[in-house]
């Protein structure tokens, strides 16, 4: 797709002129459908992905098991990719998008070479670098030292909080998925919690009380 200056109305972290020019001049704009996998773990990666509008989830898979790293919103870009495109190694996780997403599309090779040269973009860089290991330090915290029935009745109130509704569109499956625990653990936590009356467990969603 083709790009013009309306992408700076939403990228508004790159501020120089100049920056913007080799963006319109380098990038490429991807549109991703909700469920396609944009990354996959063992990728050699030669791009840098920013989303423009939507949402990535990013997570390690490992046998029937998945780990949540983060997600990447507008104006954010993946730190997985960035420290592959850094230090040319393949992909360490997976991207997935999670709803219908624009990203915008820069070549690896100019990653450092902007760093040096637009003190907007270097900016974004070391932004992104403390965001995501702030992130990365909160998940292991409570990985670590909270019980999987605090993490789950966390996720759930959190969710609700920020989706405004009580309501939540979640399988048993995914919540583990984002808590890096099984099905069979979930499902019970839940069945517990509804029998204490904090939820009622319906076909594709959960009802918080």
């Amino acid at each position: 797709m083709e790009i013009s200056t309306d992408l700076f109305k939403k990228l508004k972290s790159f501020s120089e002129p100049e920056l913007q020019q080799e963006i319109l001049k380098h990038g490429k704009i991807l549109t991703a459908k909700k469920g396609d996998i944009l990354i996959k773990e063992g990728q050699f990666l030669n791009f840098l992905p920013i989303v423009i509008q939507g949402q990535l989830r990013v997570y390690q898979e490992k046998e029937d098991r998945e780990i949540l790293l983060y997600y990447v919103g507008p104006e954010q870009t993946c730190m997985m990719s960035l420290s592959s495109a850094y230090f040319d190694y393949n992909s360490a996780a997976n991207g997935i998008a999670m709803e219908p997403t624009e990203i915008l599309v820069l070549p690896s090779y100019l990653i450092a070479e902007w760093q040096l040269k637009y003190p907007s973009w270097n900016k974004f860089i070391i932004k992104t670098f403390k965001s995501r290991y702030d992130e990365l330090l909160t998940s292991f915290g409570s990985v670590a030292f909270k019980p999987i029935p605090t993490r789950v009745k966390e996720y759930l109130l959190e969710r609700a909080k920020n989706e405004n509704t009580k309501k939540i569109g979640i399988s048993h499956q995914t919540l583990a998925n984002e808590l890096g625990t099984t099905r069979v653990v979930t499902s019970r936590i839940l069945k517990q919690f509804e029998k204490e009356k904090f939820l009622k467990l319906n076909r594709g969603y959960i009802q918080l009380k």
